[in-house]
This record gives structure tokens, C-alpha cells and sequence, in this order.
């Protein structure tokens, strides 16, 4: 398919490596690249230009390409008349960010494909989300929606016809986002009190938020659309593991209740449909509140993220549901879709793909829905109706018509578990044993024939790097409790998350000036890393450090957190800024203080530098922590549940890191105690080790540790430069608890 294309303007995305830029090479749009050649061009003819933004798993983006951007007059239009533009939002989240404020502020909401029109200078003008194409089957409810095509011409016709009013219209707009993005920026650190910390009341106001939310019945605190949040569900079970002086703030009654909002979300979350519960990993929402119907999409910051949260479940109520959706998340990183073989993680599967390899048209969540009689072919009678019952699988399907736009859910079947093995023994006559077996057996034969007979999603096989720091992190933490239980595992989750660092070694970080590259594939990509590669990263190494004791990782995390200080800090309000100075083509420099899908860079960042300062025994990390903290503190006591990553700061703030030092050579007392460490529900604390191998760097690099004697096991407590408590090396986890807890 081609469209005539004045002045040799070309579509360009072959030349791009992002599998979802490049996933629009054959469109008629003559695509451009987002950088420097592109916006000349735009300048040169004076037109505006068509940002697209989106990424390979990206439900609505393959439904606007569909109707749009393969279409011959949108394409027509498009090239004419603007300069068009695809971006890769997982590449160049810089841009995403700064584009999808705007269209936020102008419109009340946003999400992918993100659209907007923007002068040659990159003001914005106009924007959107998911506009309906020339050849859109839209429902309904949407059908008094704008179609593209309509936007298209009017924003034409303005700027042919009203471009000096267009100019001071973005002009003003500008101006209003950047006062917007400095609002947050006033704090206690304006007036030069440096030593101010915020207040665990915070806290207490957060968790108010969230229980006046709590969907009682389905868990999770929104009505439809019900997005996971792991950020949330982790500040919430971190309460009571938090010292004793935050409970006696939020109220031990309301600390064992959040606690109790957090294992209901992840059980209805871990039975529901956002599971595949045929192979692994979980999708990224749902569409409905009782997590029923997602979208298939699986992106790697949420398994991420979420493997965090349920192991922190676990450790909270060592229920076994917790411990089985660990498993499936971790072998989903280490042995499926997202694993690269040559070590690190993939970034997603797309929510769309073929039912069967002759298909022609892709549709949502082919791959893993069921119909009845597909049930009864591949399981036999009696298997298919144990299993139907188990999974909540009906003949005329169980997606309601409403949530079903395109047709494409008639008669199929989400799977999510709506009955027990025991209620279902006593249903069909069966022992609960041999229930559990045809239910077993029955996901066995159900993913063979998946993947025998059903095409596979597209992969979007980029790496990125702070997504796998986020992954190999929470390997390493699981790897570290299950030690004690699975050493086999353990020593896989661990291998894995140790291949990745190597991997992002070799790939993307530069061991000459410490600075990291954004993504790889095939190659390292143009983009450097952002604030949020280095923080999410710098999070990894110290978990990874925590479960193997290897200095190396604790040293390259210390070097990348002065790389970030040094390329992001803002030095007049605190804080880290999303990109470098030096960044070229972007209009606003944005600090990243609230979560989102992700945890914000500055939480994050923020727990690193506590978390570094308590290790090294170095007050300076802990200097730009506070500071850190401090320079959201506007926009904090207004809205505090909307920083959950920064509340583990506040308390370090407020109360300190306490640092559990494990000394001696290597024996059976010293194991039992790091085992318990490791299985037990983690405040704040730090651990480290000197005495074994691979520890000589941390003891020549924390001054206080150079004084210990290494041939005598023993543990000590440390804080603020002074060892208080020197221990025997066998602890008992009551023993552990309070003195951690410091009772």
C-alpha cells in the first residue's frame, strides 16, 4: 500500500529498531523519526507537527492504526498537510511524559495512542488519545466521538487560516505547564531548613485514603477500569512492618486492615481474569471491577512490581495462593515469553493476535480465551465440566455484551476461579485430591493445545533498563526467601537476575563515565537513560546485593547513584529531574514525583539513597533522600496517597535505617540468621556482610566496618554511625523482631 507523497517526504521507521515503530514501516503515513531532521522539516515548511505516541502492547493503538493510519485519505491528509511523527513511549518516556501532561490538563484524561498537534517549536496545540478512524466499528456509547479524520481538517484549516493565533495560544499553554510542573516544587527547603523532615502523620492520611476506597467485595480501590497499582498495595502492606512508632500513628486496628485491603486485592486479582491461568504472567487492567474481563496485554513492570507485592504478601500471611502467584510470575520472567536468552527481560506481549495461524485479522485476547465446546474437545466430559466449573466457563461464554465493542468475545470464556477444589468434590462425587488432579492436568492439556494450535501474541523484544532493574530485583528478593524452601528455585530466580546485570553490563552501561543507555535490541539504542533507568536499577543491585552478598553489585549500584546525582539533581529546589540538562528537543525538564503505573523515579531514588547511606554508613545519601522528600512537600500534604514510593522516605526521615551487619566467617548459626532475615516481612532495614567472600570492597569502602574483627560470627545493629547492639550469630525471628523493631 502506498500514497504519492509530495517532496520526497518518506515514511522512515524501517530505519528505527523499536518493534512498535516499526510495526507502522508499511503504512501509508509517511512516519517520521522523533528527533532532529524531522522538526527541521517541520520548521522548513512551516507545518505542524503530528506527534503519535504508543507502544507494541497497545490495545487501541493497533485498533487506531487499523483505522487510520493504514487509510489512504487519513494518509493523504497526514502527509500533506503536517510533518507525522511515531514514538515509542517505553524508548522516549521523556517525551511521553511531557506531551501526555498537556493532554491531561486540557482534557481531564489520557492514555495510548497518545496524539497530539504541535508547532515546528514542539508547543503543543491540541491533543488526544484514541480517536475513531474512516473505517471504525465504534460502539455505541463512543459514536458521538470526533473521527480523526474530522480533527485532522479542522486543526489544518486553523493553522492555515489562524497560525499567529495558534502560535500565542501554545505559547500560553507553555507557559501554564511549565508553572504547573514548578508548583510542586516549594517546600520547608525554600526557606533553607535542610534538617526539616516531613511528618508520619502521612502516612496515617494515605491509608484514610485508601480504606474510604476500598472495594470491599472485589478488592482494589477504584470503580471500572481497575488498574493493580502494586505501588499502593506495597505502602499498604508495609504498614506493620514499619517501626512501631508508625502504628502508633496510623492505629495498629488500621495497620492490620491495611494489611487485610492488600491480601483481599491480590487474592480476587490472582483468581480473577487478569491471571492467565493457562500459562503465566498477569495483564496489565481490567475493564471491569471485579477483574473479570482484562486487557491482554502483559507488560514486564507490572510482573515486576507485582512479584514484589506477593512476595511481600506472603511473608505477611504465608498463604499459599501468594506463594503459587509467585512462582507463576517468576518463571513467567525466567523460563516463558519475557526471558531473553541471552540474559535480561523482554518488555511485553501485545493484548492481540491470531485465534488460529490462518486467520487474517488479529483480535484482543485471542490467545487466551476458551469457548465450552473447545473445553469439552481437548478435556472429555467430566474433565471439561470439573474444569468449567473451576474456571467459571459457560456455553454462551461469560464476557457481558457491553464490554464486547468489536464482537470479538461472543461465546468465550475469560478464565478466572470461581469455585473451590473442596465445594467441587462434594458437587460431583470426587475426593478433593482428584479434583485438584483434573484440574491439574486439565491446564496441562489446555497449554499444549494453546501452543500448538494458537499463534502466539508479538513480543516486544526490547530491553529496557529500568524495567529490568525492577525484574531482577524482585527475582533477587525471591531467590533470597526461597533458600530456606526451594534451593532450586532460589538458585534459578538468583542466576537469572545475576544474567541480567551482566547483560546490562556489557550492553547498555558504559564503564567509562558510569552512564546508561534507555533500551536495547539489536544493538544499543539512541536514547540515554533516564533518571528512572539509574533509580530503578540502583532498586535491583541492592536487592540483588541483599541476596548474594556480592560487594560488585552494591559498588555498581553506589557508582550509578553518583552518575544520577550528578546528571538529574536539581541543585536550586532538590530533587532528580526526569532527563539531563543537556537534553536536546524537549520543551519542559520534569521531575517525576507522583506514581503511576510505575513507582515515581523520585520515591524510588529517594528509598535508594536512605538505603545506601545506612549500608556505607555515608550521611551525605541520606542528605539528598531528605532533600528529596522535602521537595515534594507541597503537593504531599495535599495529596499524599498519590506518593506511596516516597512513604518509605518519610519514615527513614523521621525515625532512621537501622542496619543489620552480619559478621564472621561463614556457619550454620550465621545461615539460620540470614535465612530468617530474609523470611521475615522487610521494614526498612539494611542487611550486609563482611567476613565472607566477595566482601572486602564494602568493609574498605564503610569506615565503621573496618574496625570489626572478622574471625568471631556475630551481629550487629547499626545506625547513624554507632553499633549498638553486638549479638551471638544464631537469632530466633522473635529475637530478630525486636531488634529491628527496637522494642
Amino acid at each position: 500500500m502506498s500514497s504519492k507523497v509530495p517532496d520526497q517526504l518518506r515514511n522512515r521507521l524501517a530505519e528505527s529498531r523499536s518493534p512498535y515503530v516499526r510495526g507502522h514501516m508499511n503504512n501509508p503515513v509517511a512516519w517520521q523519526i522523533w528527533g532532529d531532521e524531522a522538526i527541521q522539516t517541520a520548521k522548513t515548511r512551516n507545518r505542524l507537527i503530528f506527534l503519535s505516541i504508543g507502544y507494541a502492547a497497545c490495545h487501541w493503538c493497533h485498533v487506531m492504526e487499523r483505522e487510520s493510519f493504514e487509510n489512504e485519505e487519513v494518509a493523504q491528509v497526514l502527509n500533506t498537510s503536517f510533518v507525522p511523527i511515531k514514538v515509542d513511549r517505553e524508548e522516549r518516556p521523556d517525551v511521553d511524559r511531557i506531551y501526555m501532561n498537556y493532554v491531561q490538563a486540557t482534557t481531564g484524561s489520557g492514555g495510548w495512542p497518545l496524539n497530539v498537534f504541535l508547532t515546528p517549536d514542539l508547543e503543543p496545540v491540541f491533543g488526544g488519545t484514541y480517536w475513531p478512524g474512516p473505517s471504525s466499528s465504534t460502539p455505541s456509547g463512543l459514536a458521538e466521538q470526533v473521527g480523526f479524520l474530522d480533527v485532522l481538517k479542522k486543526v489544518r484549516d486553523v493553522w492555515t487560516e489562524q497560525e499567529e493565533r495558534c502560535l500565542q495560544s501554545a505559547k500560553e499553554i507553555l507557559t501554564q505547564l511549565r508553572e504547573f510542573a514548578e508548583e510542586g516544587n516549594h517546600s520547608k527547603l525554600d526557606n533553607g531548613n535542610e534538617d526539616d523532615v516531613l511528618e508520619i502523620d502521612l502516612l496515617e492520611e494515605s491509608y484514610q485514603h485508601f480504606a474510604a476506597r476500598f472495594d470491599h467485595v472485589h478488592g482494589g480501590f477504584a470503580v471500572a477500569p481497575k488498574f493493580p497499582t502494586p505501588v499502593n498495595i506495597s505502602f499498604l502492606l508495609k504498614l506493620s512492618a514499619l517501626p512501631p512508632a508508625v502504628a502508633d500513628v496510623v492505629g495498629q486496628d488500621e495497620c492490620a486492615n491495611a494489611t487485610s485491603m492488600a491480601l483481599t486485592t491480590l487474592r480476587n486479582m490472582t483468581r480473577g481474569g487478569l491471571r492467565d491461568h493457562v500459562g503465566h504472567g498477569f495483564s496489565r487492567y481490567s475493564v471491569t471491577a471485579d477483574w473479570s474481563l482484562p486487557h491482554f496485554e502483559k507488560m514486564l513492570y507490572d510482573q515486576a512490581q507485582l512479584l514484589h507485592v506477593y512476595l511481600d504478601a506472603f511473608l505477611a500471611s504465608r498463604d499459599s495462593e501468594m506463594l503459587g502467584a509467585i512462582y507463576d510470575i517468576a518463571e513467567y520472567l525466567t523460563a516463558d515469553a519475557l526471558a531473553a536468552p541471552d540474559g535480561g527481560y523482554y518488555s511485553a506481549e501485545d493484548a492481540d493476535s491470531l485465534y488460529r495461524a490462518s486467520d487474517s485479522e488479529k483480535r484482543e485476547g485471542a490467545f487466551y480465551v476458551w469457548t465450552r465446546k473447545e473445553f469439552d474437545s481437548i478435556l472429555g466430559d467430566r474433565d471439561a465440566e470439573v474444569c468449567a466449573r473451576f474456571w467459571n466457563v459457560d456455553r454462551h461464554g461469560n464476557v457481558a455484551p457491553e464490554h464486547d465493542a468489536h464482537d470479538e468475545f461472543m461465546n468465550q470464556n475469560v478464565l478466572a476461579i470461581v469455585s473451590a477444589p473442596s465445594q467441587l468434590a462434594k458437587d460431583f462425587g470426587m475426593s478433593e485430591e482428584e479434583v485438584v488432579k483434573v484440574i491439574k492436568d486439565g491446564r496441562d492439556k489446555l497449554r499444549a493445545h494453546r501452543e500448538r494450535e494458537r499463534p502466539r501474541p508479538n513480543l516486544d523484544d526490547k530491553i529496557v533498563t529500568s524495567w529490568n532493574g525492577l525484574a531482577l530485583g524482585a527475582l533477587a528478593r525471591v531467590g533470597a526467601m526461597l533458600e530456606k524452601y526451594d534451593t532450586e528455585r532460589a538458585a534459578t530466580y538468583i542466576r537469572s537476575a545475576e544474567r541480567a546485570v551482566t547483560f546490562i553490563r556489557k550492553n547498555v552501561y558504559d564503564e567509562k563515565t558510569g552512564k546508561l543507555r534507555r533500551v536495547f535490541r539489536q544493538g544499543p539504542g539512541d536514547a540515554p537513560g533516564f533518571a528512572d533507568d539509574y533509580a530503578f536499577l540502583i532498586d535491583g543491585l541492592l536487592h540483588l546485593y541483599e541476596a548474594t552478598f556480592d560487594d560488585s553489585y552494591l559498588e555498581l549500584a553506589e557508582r550509578l547513584q553518583q552518575t544520577q546525582i550528578s546528571l538529574f539533581w536539581d541543585g536550586v529546589s532538590s530533587a532528580f529531574f526526569s532527563t539531563e540538562a543537556s537534553a536536546p528537543d524537549l520543551i519542559l525538564r520534569l521531575k517525576d514525583g507522583m506514581d503511576s503505573a510505575e513507582p515515581s523515579t523520585n520515591g524510588i531514588s529517594a528509598q535508594n539513597l536512605y538505603r545506601l547511606s545506612s549500608m556505607l554508613n555515608d550521611e551525605r545519601y541520606a542528605t539528598y533522600a531528605r532533600k528529596t522528600a522535602l521537595a515534594f512537600e507541597a503537593e504531599m500534604l495535599q495529596h499524599p496517597f498519590l506518593f506511596s514510593s516516597l512513604m518509605p522516605a518519610v519514615v527513614a526521615g523521621a525515625l532512621g535505617v537501622k542496619s543489620i551487619v552480619i559478621v564472621g566467617p561463614d556457619c550454620a548459626e550465621l545461615l539460620d540468621t540470614v535465612r530468617s532475615i530474609r523470611t521475615r516481612p522487610r521494614g526498612l532495614e539494611t542487611v550486609v556482610r563482611v567476613g565472607s567472600a566477595g566482601s572486602t570492597w564494602l568493609r574498605g569502602r564503610n569506615e565503621l566496618l573496618k574496625s570489626f574483627q572478622l574471625d568471631v560470627p556475630r551481629v550487629f545493629v547499626c545506625e547513624g554511625g554507632v553499633c549498638k547492639e553486638e549479638l551471638g550469630p544464631a537469632l530466633s525471628m522473635k529475637e530478630l523482631e525486636q531488634v529491628v523493631k527496637g522494642l
